[in-house]
């Protein structure tokens, strides 16, 4: 998969993660939760950036076994 094709899709990840976070402040507010509401709302954005950095880093890491830049095109 291109380097270019990586990005964009990583990219429309951030800013639906973002969207859904900005969403979920706006809920939070409207309902006046406690401080450990606001902390169960860290738990996704931790496993998005969990995820995303083991995607990049494994994409790194292992060339050898890229499958996807050897295909004939």
């Amino acid at each position: 998969m291109p380097l270019d094709r990586i990005v964009l899709i990583i990219v429309c990840v951030v800013i639906a993660a973002g969207a859904t976070i900005w969403l979920g402040v706006f809920l939070l507010a409207a309902l006046t939760l406690p401080l450990p509401a606001l902390l169960l709302l860290l738990l996704p954005v931790a496993l998005v950036v969990w995820l995303v950095w083991r995607v990049i880093a494994d994409r790194l890491a292992n060339r050898e076994d890229d499958h996807y830049d050897q295909i004939e095109k």
